[in-house]
């Protein structure tokens, strides 16, 4: 490996380093729903967003919180040696993508059927630090 892509791989994973992320796949709610609650909680700090999904009465709130508390675990082991409180991790990106629908027949009046979806979405959650106030 040559220097200038040795130096590039360092200044990647210095990176990443900032950035931890959590992903949900398969959750039984349609996106619509999730897309509500994940609103809620985009571009706000990690503290404040776990306050916020603790307190809403939604369902997607619980999974939402759950999958916040990963993110914040997964931040931790990447970088040990740092505080949460000094890093000031927020919600950097929040995407809620749709899933596999489950296709069910529901009957219908005289002899028909109407086709039911169950939805599902995908969450991918980005949490970043903020080093900007700490100069």
């Amino acid at each position: 490996m040559g220097v200038r892509k040795r130096e590039r791989a360092e200044q990647i994973k210095e990176a990443k380093k900032q950035v931890a992320f959590a992903k949900l796949n398969n959750c039984p709610t349609s996106p619509r729903k999730m897309r509500l609650v994940a609103d809620l909680v985009r571009g706000e700090k990690v503290e404040k967003a776990l306050q916020i999904l603790k307190f809403s009465s939604k369902e997607a709130s619980g999974r939402l919180e759950k999958l916040l508390l990963s993110a914040i675990a997964n931040w931790q082991a990447k970088n040990e040696d740092a505080s949460i409180e000094d890093a000031e991790l927020f919600v950097k990106e929040i995407r809620v993508d749709g899933g596999a629908m489950l296709k069910r027949l529901r009957p219908a009046p005289q002899g028909r059927a109407h086709r039911i979806r169950k939805r599902s979405n995908h969450v991918t959650l980005v949490l970043g630090e903020n080093n900007n106030t700490q100069s």
